[in-house]
């Protein structure tokens, strides 16, 4: 299986998968501390991974230009009206991801606000007639349902929908193309789900499914539609490639991270930080242009919203925190505490990965048996839920009200608040219920409360701390729609909050504000990111003042982090078996050259520039490959090459052959064609969809005897390496650039010498891979990260 073994536990996973088989995988061996996925042992194989509920064999993506002559034509035929109409295309599909994503995060919001409102104003109505066991039931009642609509829906109709989705958009973004994850079945299915499951009060939030949302939005909107319904629209077609489509949901991933926190600068470099691969000062903008609508989008709702008629909990939910009117001072000795923060953040955040990694495994044994197991699973963690936020409340005394608060503010019986008077009698109220028992962003907004030194004891903290670590690590897993960002944002706010306390008397910075640090410590710790965190909680909190502070803290629990573990989204990725290429290669791939790599290889199979049919039948029925390099002999020598010396014309896919055979373009003779007989019967934007399979092309015995010129289909200007290069730097070049095949050339050039010895694609770079052929390697100096 093409999955490259987690860190920490690599040589254990070597010994246990010596003879692995890809296509039979047995439940009842897999234990916790083996993959998920069974690896193959050789070099060079196709990638199993899982995507939604199917292990699916995975394919690269075609990010490369295609500079073949229909390229080439069609980019000198183009005048400058239509060279402006396919920018001013570019941009408003940009304009059209940032709009539709404002407007789908903004009725995400209004809806699970609203649902989620009334179903605590009924609890409340219970609690406070003493009806405490009606109240259970119907809360408890409530959540089964609205958790049983997300599990149905993403069990039966799209699997890829469940999970945040974001290790899936990071894995498309470098080049993995990754079936089902943005059809319009799985954004159906994750914008109701997303409702249905945030609502239930289930430890998950909507800032991860937003993400997935605009993507699957750039997705459908650059291919014209779903699968079956496309807009066959003449110019929509140009952006209907892999380089386009890419650019499209890396504004569609921005424009989500922008719409779930209003921070449309964070969002921007979240996906240049986090997720995209390739990037460019022309996706840069667009990506800004996305964010900017969204944002645009979202004040013009959170305005109207201010009346107070879109939701229950705080204006629809569009306002999650905001403490621009909080003087922040500190001094040299608040370093001390927000160092610890970091360290804090870092150690919890590690650990928070480890446990994780073993609940998914566990999880995905039990998701093996079956749908209804993992409806099962959900309904038994919306149950387990439902009881701890009703029931632990439950726990904490009940406190006295300031007296300098009005009636109105404390206690605080139905809708948003800090106060919430709970079982508590007239004039108290109840600390933890008002953490517990309410919305995820009103929790949050209630425990990053400024200038309420008194309002939370430590007791409840404690609780609130030790039932959301449970929470976040089982239920994240579930057939779901479900986010990372909120479950971490409120273990780290606790703890942090419970530091502010302890300091009250030897800092001058709010427990409020030691809550937002402590989030972000804690996923900076988990998710490893530094620059874009900062900013999406410099726009959250509104607050320049913060800057400094959250800049050490972040700094110090990415850091102590990766002492441990990767970043949570790394482990999800390893458990999935996507083949992600990382950013910097092991030190061990400076010991082998990409030469060594290809002649562990089976040996590389050519065409030549007019090739007979039967010939191309054959090698696509009897090879898995993608890509061929297309070679001439026979030639007239150039001026110092050797007599006999064949000529490297480029590289030619799969897909443009099988287009070739559904075509029909043969030929009687074996000739060159015209320019203008290719025109006649090719269009370049015919190069950028993919054909289908080999099977569903019929040639007769007659045609099978004729022939074709590839000279026009060839991509003359692929990316090659001498033999003689490391690993280490050809891995480099392969990831910035995007490629999915690599053409290796001889060192030398002699007579009867191919002029080109091999190809490297993105599975004979995994380190994995490579280690399964030259296992001397892995004893060699430095060959494991050591966290």
């Amino acid at each position: 299986m093409e999955q490259e073994p987690c860190k920490y536990a690599e040589a254990t996973s070597h010994n246990k998968e010596e003879h692995a088989d890809d296509e039979e995988r047995d439940p009842e061996s897999n234990s916790l501390y083996q993959p998920l996925l069974k690896r193959n042992r050789t070099l060079s194989s196709s990638p199993l991974a899982m995507v939604g509920a199917k292990v699916s064999h995975i394919e690269s993506l075609d990010y490369e230009i295609n500079e073949n002559d229909l390229f080439k034509q069609d980019w000198r035929s183009r005048s400058k009206v239509q060279v402006l109409q396919y920018i001013f295309m570019k941009w408003t599909l940009a304009f059209l991801v940032g709009l539709l994503t404002g407007l789908i995060a903004t009725l995400i919001n209004l809806a699970i606000e609203n649902i989620a409102g009334y179903k605590f104003l009924a609890v409340v109505n219970y609690i406070e007639k003493e009806r405490y066991l009606v109240g259970f039931i119907f809360f408890t009642g409530v959540n089964f349902l609205l958790t049983m609509v997300a599990t149905v829906l993403c069990v039966r109709f799209a699997p890829t929908a469940a999970g945040p989705g974001i290790p899936e958009i990071k894995a498309y973004l470098n080049g993995v193309d990754t079936p089902n994850m943005f059809g319009a079945t799985t954004l159906f299915v994750k914008i109701i789900g997303s409702i249905g499951a945030v609502s239930a009060g289930l430890d998950l939030g909507k800032e991860g499914p937003l993400v997935h949302i605009g993507s699957c939005i750039a997705s459908l909107l650059g291919q014209g539609g779903p699968e079956n319904h496309r807009v066959k629209w003449r110019w929509l077609r140009y952006f209907n490639n892999d380089r386009d489509l890419r650019d499209l949901i890396t504004c569609g991933a921005s424009s989500g991270v922008c719409a779930a926190f209003r921070a449309p600068v964070g969002g921007v470099l979240f996906s240049l930080e986090e997720v995209a691969t390739w990037w460019r000062s022309a996706l840069l903008w667009r990506t800004f242009f996305s964010s900017a609508v969204v944002v645009v989008v979202l004040r013009a709702f959170m305005e109207y919203c201010k009346s107070g008629n879109c939701g229950l909990f705080g204006g629809g939910g569009l306002i999650m925190f905001d403490v621009s009117d909080v003087s922040v001072s500190y001094h040299a000795v608040d370093i001390i505490p927000v160092a610890v923060i970091g360290v804090i953040g870092g150690v919890l955040g590690s650990l928070y990965n480890y446990l994780l990694h073993k609940v998914l495994r566990l999880y995905n044994l039990i998701n093996e048996k079956g749908k209804i197991h993992k409806l099962i699973l959900s309904l038994i963690v919306s149950l387990f839920t439902s009881a701890c936020l009703y029931g632990l409340p439950f726990l904490a005394s009940c406190t006295p009200c300031d007296p300098s608060l009005t009636d109105s503010v404390c206690p605080t019986s139905g809708r948003m608040g800090n106060f919430k008077q709970f079982n508590c009698p007239k004039g108290y109220y109840n600390d933890l219920a008002t953490l517990l028992l309410t919305t995820n962003d009103d929790a949050v907004r209630n425990i990053f409360s400024t200038k309420t030194p008194t309002e939370f004891h430590t007791f409840s903290l404690i609780i609130f701390f030790g039932i959301y670590c449970i929470l976040g690590l089982f239920t994240f897993g579930i057939a779901v729609p479900s986010g990372l960002f909120l479950p971490i944002i409120l273990m780290g706010s606790a703890y942090g909050r419970m530091l502010g306390i302890a300091m009250g008397p030897y800092t001058n910075i709010d427990q409020g504000l030691y809550a937002v640090l402590g989030a972000a410590s804690l996923m900076a710790g988990s998710m490893r990111m530094t620059v874009s965190l900062c900013v999406i909680f410099l726009e959250l909190t509104n607050n320049l003042l913060l800057l400094p502070i959250t800049m050490l803290v972040l700094l110090i629990a990415k850091t102590v982090g990766d002492c441990f573990n990767p970043s949570i989204y790394e482990i999800i990725l390893d458990l999935k078996g996507l083949p992600f290429l990382d950013a910097n290669p092991e030190p061990w791939m400076r010991n082998i050259t990409v030469g060594e790599l290809v002649d562990v290889k089976p040996a590389v199979v050519t065409l030549r520039g007019v090739e007979k049919v039967s010939r191309i039948v054959e090698v696509l029925h009897n090879t898995p490959h993608n890509g061929f390099p297309v070679v001439d002999d026979g030639l007239i020598p150039h001026v110092g090459l050797p007599d006999g010396a064949t000529e490297l014309l480029g590289l030619l896919l799969r897909t443009h052959l099988v287009l070739v055979l559904k075509k029909k373009w043969f030929l009687n003779e074996r000739r060159r064609t015209e320019e203008w007989e290719v025109r006649e019967k090719f269009a370049w934007v015919d190069m950028a969809e993919r054909w289908g399979k080999t099977e569903e092309v019929a040639v007769t015995n007659e045609e099978m005897e004729m022939y074709v010129d590839l000279h026009p289909l060839i991509n003359t200007t692929p990316y090659t390496v001498v033999e003689s290069m490391s690993v280490a730097k050809a891995l480099v070049l392969f990831r910035q650039v995007g490629l999915r095949h690599m053409l290796v050339l001889p060192k030398y050039q002699a007579t009867g010498v191919s002029p080109v010895v091999g190809i490297l694609t993105r599975q004979d770079l995994r380190a994995h891979n490579i280690l399964s052929a030259f296992p001397h390697l892995e004893r060699s100096k430095g060959s494991k990260k050591r966290h």
